[in-house]
């Protein structure tokens, strides 16, 4: 027989609404952007005005917590699902003001029509607020000043023939509807993520997922006793600052509240800030907070040390709380601090990558950031940092270290770097993923690939901005410029000629055929075949007239192929040498890889 893990409940709007009010329901969404607009926000409130169902909200009750003075204090329900349609209900018929997608304080006002199609709901504009048929915002039939007869005789005097009896009772039946019941779920104590995520699946109708650091971030907000509310924010904030500088303005103005606190104080440099390589998420910061302090990378352990989770008496204790709020909060002033976070960009940079476009997995950034962070608080110098740094980056971008689910392999690897060191961790991890059998066979197979995003020709790009290399057949625009003004991918082996020649599409679109190219050149060459063409090239140096782009020596030319990683004897390719010219590149781009990875 299995054992009960949630009671199901019906309440009345007005009692949910009060227990949101007190603190025995924690919503951290009311203080993050609202993302319902506000036509969802009036179907909700018609559907709620003809009995339709409006679904679950789902509770997790906190856990109980030992006290410093030993006694037991019981935990309050966190909402996990059904946040917007609550915050709907406290903004349409409390009043309540709402955070909209740019942070700023708003009311959703929902206007009530009573004698069009039975009972009519709108959005409120300025033209419904002068129609006396509309009552222009229904929240004001649960101020505690409104009076319902007062309400019907001024109404049947602006609108001279309205049925006052049909008009009370409509008015009577909406500022009832806060009597209406909604259904509760309310999840056990004693379920563990893994759990509580499995049942909101299997609950939701729609299967939607459930991101374990919303879980994080509501406990973080659902704890005003350790500043959690702020802790939050800070979050949030960067987070929103690092795309929109120009928020500052909206926080100092609408929230000086946390504008005067230190987290504030830490990320006002980001008003300055253009750089877009590394846009972080809260999930990013959580986790990169997270792991580099407490060298744990699974955030359901996050939750558990919030709530005040003993691992080793399985009991929940408020010291263990307390603390965990306290480490948190240095974790992420240190995720923000301008030094860190600036010279981390710039140690990515080094490395080549100059580009968001060239970077496709957020979580190698991420541990990037961890290992950068761990090394800082080691005391390493800091050319052992940025080699470090670099190396582990570019590491996990060639073995696709953590793409997919990053939690198990964050946990293993910030373990074993505080288990064994991150250099000696890294050494061993690069004699068992970089051996002479990846670098001469398993990147060259890797590199079969038609994806232009691909990780290996992101990281080909990378040693040619590291080198300094000119574009294919370019005399002083670099691939560095290319990349960052969106040059051309050329294709080698023309597309209309490969095309013309019955070539597949996976084919033609190989990676091993690419190269950053000026727009102007690119269009010259055309479809010629590269016999063709690199005949002209040839022709054209030896009389001092490039016959494209702006190289007009040997030298540079054999230079340019070179760093182009270009097999000899282009000017005889012709269609049946392409198979064989596209597995010589590959091997020659893998060695070029190979001797920049040595270099950082």
């Amino acid at each position: 027989m299995s054992l009960q893990k949630y009671s199901v409940n019906q309440h009345p709007i007005q009692s949910i609404l009060s227990w949101v009010k007190d603190g025995e329901i924690a919503i951290p969404e009311i203080q993050r952007p609202f993302v319902w607009n506000a036509a969802k926000v009036r179907d909700l409130i018609d559907s709620l005005y003809r009995g339709y169902p409006v679904g679950y909200i789902i509770a997790w009750r906190n856990p109980s917590i030992r006290l410093k003075d030993g006694t037991s204090s019981a935990g309050k329900r966190i909402l996990i699902d059904g946040q917007q349609r609550v915050t709907a209900l406290m903004a349409s018929l409390l009043g309540r003001e709402i955070i909209n997608a740019d942070y700023k304080r708003t009311k959703i006002a929902i206007a009530f029509h009573p004698f069009k199609d039975g009972g009519s709901f709108e959005v409120s504009n300025p033209v419904i607020q002068k129609d006396s048929g509309w009552i222009g915002d229904i929240s004001v039939l649960q101020s505690g000043t409104f009076k319902l007869n007062t309400t019907v005789k001024a109404y049947v005097a602006a609108n001279p023939g309205a049925d006052e009896d049909a008009l009370f009772e409509s008015i009577q039946q909406l500022q009832g509807l806060v009597n209406n019941p909604i259904g509760l779920i309310d999840l056990n104590s004693d379920l563990d993520i893994e759990t509580v995520t499995d049942i909101f699946i299997r609950i939701n109708s729609q299967g939607a997922t459930l991101n374990q650091a919303d879980f994080a971030m509501s406990k973080i907000a659902a704890n005003e006793s350790y500043g959690g509310q702020d802790l939050r924010k800070a979050i949030d904030y960067f987070c929103h600052l690092a795309v929109a500088p120009d928020f500052h303005k909206q926080v100092t103005t609408l929230d000086p509240g946390f504008a005067a606190t230190d987290y504030f104080k830490r990320m006002f440099w980001m008003k300055d800030d253009s750089d877009d390589l590394y846009d972080p998420s809260y999930t990013d910061m959580l986790r990169v907070a997270f792991t580099s302090e407490f060298k744990r990378g699974k955030l359901q352990d996050l939750v558990a040390l919030l709530s005040g989770r003993n691992f080793e008496t399985r009991t929940f204790e408020e010291t263990i709380a307390e603390a965990s709020f306290g480490r948190m909060k240095e974790a992420v002033l240190r995720f923000m601090n301008e030094t860190h976070f600036k010279s981390f960009l710039m140690i990515i940079r080094s490395a080549g990558f100059v580009s968001p476009t060239m970077v496709r997995s957020q979580n190698t950034l991420n541990f990037a950031y961890i290992v950068y962070l761990v090394a800082r608080t080691a005391k390493l110098p800091a050319a052992q940092i940025e080699s470090l740094v670099r190396r582990w980056f570019v590491m996990s971008i060639l073995t696709g270290r953590y793409s997919g689910s990053p939690e198990s392999s964050f946990d293993f690897d910030v373990r074993q770097i505080d288990e064994k060191g991150l250099q000696s961790f890294l050494g061993e991890v690069e004699r068992a993923e970089l051996s002479e059998a990846f670098w001469a066979a398993a990147l060259p197979l890797n590199m079969d690939t038609s994806v232009a995003t691909s990780p290996y020709f992101n990281v080909f790009l990378a040693a040619q901005v590291k080198d300094g290399d000119q574009g294919f057949l370019s005399r002083d625009i670099r691939v560095e410029d290319l990349i960052k003004l969106k040059g051309d991918v050329h294709h080698l082996f023309p597309k209309a000629y490969l095309k013309g020649h019955n070539v597949p599409r996976g084919q033609y679109n190989q990676i091993a055929n690419y190269v950053m190219m000026q727009t102007e050149i690119n269009i010259a060459v055309r479809d010629r075949a590269p016999a063709e063409y690199f005949s002209a090239l040839h022709a054209g140096v030896e009389k001092g007239k490039p016959a494209f782009g702006g190289i007009d020596n040997r030298a540079d030319l054999e230079a340019n192929f070179s760093q182009h990683c270009l097999p000899d004897a282009m000017y005889e390719k012709v269609i049946d040498h392409y198979e064989a010219f596209l597995q010589e590149r590959r091997q020659l781009i893998a060695r070029k890889i190979e001797a920049y990875y040595r270099k950082l």
